[in-house]
């Protein structure tokens, strides 16, 4: 039986993080469902698995791979930011900046007020409150 299912996902593409953002999507607005009867919910739920289940299954590898990739571009500022909030949560003694120019991150002592920071990549120059 794996070896036939092997042999059918042969040059399809599988699953990639675009793919699980929709089954999280859809099984979010199933439990969502369960609490609130909306069939505008519903149909969220149902299309982002349908989209799911048909990008897992397509063999156009190459315009899945480009989705995904435009996908990771539209989320990659906010998971920045939110690795920057995380790196300062469990380092109290150091603030963690983003340089504007490179998006190489910067460690800097807490507690000097208003500094001018120097990105090690760019050589940048900035100023942050820490």
């Amino acid at each position: 039986m794996r070896e036939r299912f092997n042999a059918f996902m042969q040059g399809r593409y599988g699953i990639d993080q675009l793919n699980s953002f929709l089954m999280i999507i859809c099984i979010a607005c199933f439990v969502i469902t369960l609490f609130i009867q909306s069939p505008i919910i519903l149909f969220i739920a149902y299309a982002s698995w349908l989209i799911a289940i048909f990008r897992m299954f397509s063999k156009n590898i190459f315009a899945r791979n480009r989705e995904n990739e435009k996908y990771l571009n539209f989320f990659k500022p906010l998971s920045r930011w939110l690795e920057l909030k995380l790196m300062n949560r469990q380092d109290p003694s150091h603030k963690y900046f983003s340089c504007p120019n490179c998006k190489q991150k910067v460690r800097v002592p807490k507690g000097n007020g208003k500094v001018i920071v120097t990105c090690p990549s760019c050589q940048n120059k900035f100023e942050k409150r820490t």
